[in-house]
């Protein structure tokens, strides 16, 4: 009985915070990048994105969202002197954790590398930093890098998002988990960005991405649900050597076939959410 009550408890208030956080009025738009499957390169990806939408004039924080881990403190070449924890537990305020990275309109919100927060499990306690953001009102989008699997971290922060993009390979085991991903969202969201990342060209992806569509279609799936393929990323040895040296590729490789690529999925994020 008293699980029954905490549970009921629990879902009443993720129900009241997803109520209150409709009340934000904003200019910012919210993009949550996720993969099911860890390896695919989506912290890399994200970075770069954030780059071209900078390059575009738009005001970006990124949020390392992979609890646990600080990959994008490390992409960005700063060391943050406070993180999204510091201000979730109160030792810092908001504007202090948003760190402005070397480039020009790109702004941080760090994680924190081993970091555990069983204790802020029980709410959605990693909606405040986002709707907190939302509410500045300042920036023009938040990218949100999620860990890896679909634990109630990432499961958090894909709820509150109005945009999803999954980016995968076509590693058996990845499309597996973006599928999963998929039947997740198929109940909750209208629509699921769909990126591959080291492909060799855009028709592969799209090939693939018709099989995953026919697949969910096969399995009755929301038929509302919309799964979108917007592009590829391919495989390149600049990809490695920019973020060993802690750069950006988008930004060292401007007329790389891979950039090129990028700027096709950041013009569609330009056209469909912005």
């Amino acid at each position: 009985m008293l699980n029954n009550l905490n549970s009921i408890a629990n879902q009443a208030s993720k129900l009241i915070n997803l109520a209150t956080r409709k009340n934000i009025k904003t200019k910012t738009k919210l993009l949550t990048i996720t993969s099911g499957k860890g390896g695919v390169g989506k912290s890399t990806f994200t970075a770069n994105l954030s780059y071209l939408l900078s390059a575009k004039g738009l005001k970006v924080v990124v949020i390392d969202a992979d609890i646990g881990l600080a990959n994008m403190q490390v992409l960005f070449d700063i060391k943050p002197k406070f993180t999204m924890f510091d201000y979730l537990d109160g030792t810092c305020k908001l504007k202090e954790a948003v760190v402005a990275t070397k480039y020009k309109n790109i702004h941080l919100i760090a994680g924190k590398t081993g970091h555990e927060y069983a204790s802020k499990t029980n709410s959605f306690v990693f909606t405040k930093v986002i709707d907190d953001t939302l509410a500045l009102n300042y920036f023009d989008i938040i990218l949100v890098d999620t860990g890896a699997g679909l634990n109630r971290y990432v499961r958090e922060f894909l709820s509150i998002s109005d945009h999803v993009l999954a980016l995968t390979t076509t590693d058996p085991s990845a499309l597996t988990d973006v599928y999963s991903l998929m039947k997740m969202l198929s109940s909750q969201k209208e629509k699921l960005l769909l990126c591959f990342n080291h492909t060799k060209n855009y028709q592969i992806g799209e090939t693939i991405s018709g099989s995953l569509i026919k697949l969910a279609q096969k399995n009755r799936l929301n038929k509302d649900f919309m799964v979108e393929y917007i592009g590829n990323v391919s495989t390149s040895s600049n990809i490695a050597t920019t973020a060993r040296l802690r750069k950006l590729f988008a930004k060292e490789f401007d007329d790389d076939e891979i950039t090129k690529q990028m700027k096709v999925i950041t013009n569609y994020i330009l056209r469909h959410i912005m």
